[in-house]
């Protein structure tokens, strides 16, 4: 029987993926099925809940997919723990959309509150009550205490809880262990931390000594049913039939969702390693080059030979954030070093001068592999030196307000810094034929 809970904490930093982890691992070490899921736009979190759990982790955004795709993507057997992002009111300007807590609401499913009390006693019970009676419709099933001092700490916020109505699921005590290292975009990736084992081993051994597994698999309830069950969400058509698409650690933001619908839709997907120097073959119609973390290997990338070859003789490229950046003719790294790219765009980027650029957008596509309207998400630190060409989107802010136009296109070769989520209302979805072959371009990696 499918039936989930919503983990939330009052603010990012307290702990929430770490006790996910440990609980997730216990759960699954009891022989319980256990599967989870990321709540918001999180490419990182989800490979460190497969690790610990062993099952798929999808992303569940309330601001960028409808109620329906939701339930689509949170339903299957087994008890469901959905991690929620930032605090637990935290969405879009100006009033919170696509928070945890809508997502909860539209799930209809109760919430665990996962709070840091380091610094505080007593006061947790305000916090609590103002927690539980912000929204109407959120459900508070119970506290977990993270990061608890000692006893006579725990003793002191269990007390304060109780008399407010609260139940207390659990403590976990203060552990150098119970850390993951971050860096500029959140965690480090999970195949990037060391010791990874043993840092779930640690958190399920702490799940197990300090959480009441028993009373929160009690507490899980089923989702709310679709009202209407028989109508299939709309998704992003496949941009083209056959598709090779970039996979290791520099390019491993791609969505889970979106994959699943091209197969399902009947596209052919490969993937290859640009890392490894692996080119993704001349029968793709489309060469898709995810986000991630270009900027940490753009040597191995400018030198991998076969890689640039391969891209340059390509039919059509597209590419997202990181990959739209490898797409440009240079990309300077953090210590100010330049780097030749692939040169199939008129694009320079640098990461000496990092600026923040994030939020949700709404795009309507004017050029390039996609048509129709999307919702989409824009987060990354790099600053634009040059860019010229036509532009592939228009875009609009959560709150309406129009952007300038984002994205380059010239010839087949197309992208942007903004990562698709899911069609926005009413996108049109359909099947592209192959697109035909690009321009070439001198300019690029090492000849």
């Amino acid at each position: 029987m499918n039936r989930g809970l919503v983990f939330a904490s009052p603010s990012s930093g307290s702990g929430k993926t770490i006790i996910m982890l440990g609980i997730l691992r216990a759960l699954r070490d009891r022989g319980i099925e256990v599967r989870s899921a990321k709540s918001g736009p999180d490419y990182i979190d989800p490979g460190f809940h497969r690790a610990a759990s062993g099952s798929p982790c999808p992303n569940l955004d309330a601001w960028a997919m409808p109620p329906g795709r939701l339930r689509q993507l949170a339903a299957g057997d087994g008890l469901l723990l959905i991690e929620g992002a930032m605090g637990l009111f935290d969405g879009a300007p100006p009033d919170g959309e696509g928070s945890t807590a809508s997502l909860a609401v539209a799930l209809g499913l109760p919430v665990v509150l996962i709070a840091d009390v380091s610094g505080q006693s007593q006061s947790i019970a305000a916090l609590y009550r103002g927690f539980s009676e912000h929204r109407a419709g959120i459900r508070i099933a119970g506290v977990i205490l993270n990061r608890v001092a000692g006893e006579r700490h725990e003793r002191a916020t269990r007390s304060a809880l109780k008399a407010v109505g609260a139940k207390v699921l659990g403590a976990v005590r203060r552990d150098p262990a119970l850390r993951v290292e971050s860096r500029h975009l959140g965690l480090n990736p999970a195949a990037e931390v060391a010791a990874l084992e043993d840092r779930i081993g640690a958190a399920a051994a702490a799940a197990e000594v300090g959480i009441d597994l028993d009373a929160l698999v009690d507490a899980a309830e089923s989702p709310v049913a679709d009202a209407d069950n028989t109508k299939t969400p709309e998704i992003i058509a496949p941009p083209a039939q056959r598709m090779a698409i970039a996979d290791d650690v520099a390019f491993s933001f791609s969505y889970p969702h979106i994959l699943a619908d091209w197969h399902a839709a009947g596209a052919e997907i490969r993937t290859f390693s640009p890392l490894a120097d692996e080119v993704p073959g001349t029968d793709a119609d489309l060469v898709i080059l995810p986000g991630g973390y270009p900027e940490l290997h753009a040597g191995v990338l400018a030198s991998a030979d076969r890689f640039c070859r391969g891209m340059r003789e390509a039919r059509a490229v597209y590419g997202e954030c990181g990959g739209f950046m490898v797409m440009g003719d240079g990309m300077v790294d953090a210590q100010g070093q330049r780097h030749a790219m692939l040169g199939l765009l008129r694009l320079e980027t640098s990461f000496a001068d990092r600026r923040l650029h994030l939020g949700y957008r709404r795009l309507t596509a004017l050029a390039g592999p996609f048509t129709g309207e999307f919702s989409g998400h824009e987060f990354h630190y790099s600053t634009t030196v040059r860019a010229e060409g036509r532009p592939m989107f228009a875009v609009r802010d959560a709150e309406g307000a129009e952007l300038a136009p984002a994205g380059l296109v010239s010839g087949q070769a197309s992208g942007s810094f903004i990562h698709l989520i899911d069609p926005a209302p009413r996108a049109p979805a359909r099947l592209r034929s192959g697109p035909v072959a690009p321009e070439r371009h001198d300019a690029g990696c090492r000849p």
